[in-house]
């Protein structure tokens, strides 16, 4: 016969209630009890029924997490560290690409909130009161986006875009291009908000642009055109099809100009030259919206997670 919950309480030596709590709230149970616990479901081959855990409790134990664009190299990290959080706390997560368009994005929320306890929504490209109404539906958290009075955990984008900017005016550059993503990003509205508050710079906006390496290569006449010495990127792929774009009209970087990204993805690391980057901790930024997401009384917390400057081989002295 297949093994019980009773089985499992026995074998471990605790109640009924604490091998539920064990697999249903594991948050709550002392970890060398829930290891016990686990132990003992292991070796007796014991599963709890999902769906009979669902009839009584009314939850899924399911969350969505819904990113904009899962082929760049920004999300696989937080999906990973979003599903190992997850599972430690007994949930599944269904990841949903929306290929960076809001009427997709509106379309997997509403589909996710008849199967999910909630949804991590990371880097939206919603409205804030789109979003809003959909949270009427289902609870969020949403991932580098502030939208008042929901849980939110954000990457400090302005902490980064400081750092940045001081490092090329430390090089000597004045007049730097900000290369912004897709047209009412958060990130964007961050950079530009540090970029007017910094003294004796002389900046240019270029954008919105597709936040992708198609979208750097696009740019790049433009840059070379605006006569800035220097670039700050919204991500690391616009940077890289930036580089990349400059190249084929010869010039070279970082010799002529200089160009940072956002992100520090991999490709970053394996390009020629090597990028220069703000690191966004992407990993630590899905497990905390987990946590947000599955502890009670999280709602209007926001969680900010530092960044930092990773300095490589795109920047150097400004030319004279």
């Amino acid at each position: 016969m297949a093994a019980t919950i009773k089985d499992v309480a026995r074998v471990s030596g605790v109640h009924v209630s604490t091998v539920s709590r064990a697999f249903s709230a594991p948050h709550l149970v002392n970890p060398a009890t829930r290891s016990r616990v686990l132990a003992a479901a292991d070796d007796l081959g014991y599963r709890p029924n999902r769906a009979a855990r669902a009839l009584t409790t009314g939850r899924t134990f399911n969350l969505g997490l819904i990113v904009a664009d899962i082929s760049n190299p920004f999300f696989p990290p937080l999906i990973k560290a979003a599903q190992a959080q997850a599972r430690g706390r007994d949930h599944h997560v269904f990841v949903a690409d929306t290929d960076e368009d809001p009427r997709v994005e509106e379309e997997l929320i509403r589909t996710l909130a008849k199967q999910v306890d909630g949804v991590l929504l990371c880097s939206p490209r919603l409205s804030n009161k789109v979003i809003e109404r959909l949270a009427e539906d289902v609870p969020f958290v949403v991932v580098n986006r502030r939208i008042g009075g929901m849980p939110s955990v954000l990457m400090n984008v302005a902490q980064g875009a400081g750092l940045a900017l001081d490092h090329l005016a430390g090089l000597g550059h004045r007049r730097i291009a900000l290369v912004c993503g897709p047209a009412g990003s958060w990130t964007s509205n961050e950079m530009q908000a540090v970029a007017t508050r910094s003294q004796g710079l002389d900046l240019i906006s270029i954008g919105p642009n597709p936040p992708t390496e198609g979208g750097g290569l696009a740019v790049a006449a433009e840059v070379a055109a605006c006569g800035a010495t220097a670039v700050l990127a919204y991500n690391d792929l616009l940077a890289l099809g930036l580089i990349e774009g400059l190249a084929a009209m010869g010039i070279e970087v970082p010799e002529q100009i200089s160009v940072i990204g956002f992100d520090d993805i991999l490709p970053g690391r394996l390009n020629r030259p090597k990028l220069t980057t703000v690191a966004m901790p992407a990993a630590a930024a899905g497990r905390m919206a987990v946590d947000l997401l599955l502890q009670s009384g999280g709602e209007g917390t926001t969680v900010t997670l530092d960044t930092a400057l990773i300095v490589r081989e795109s920047t150097g002295r400004a030319r004279t």
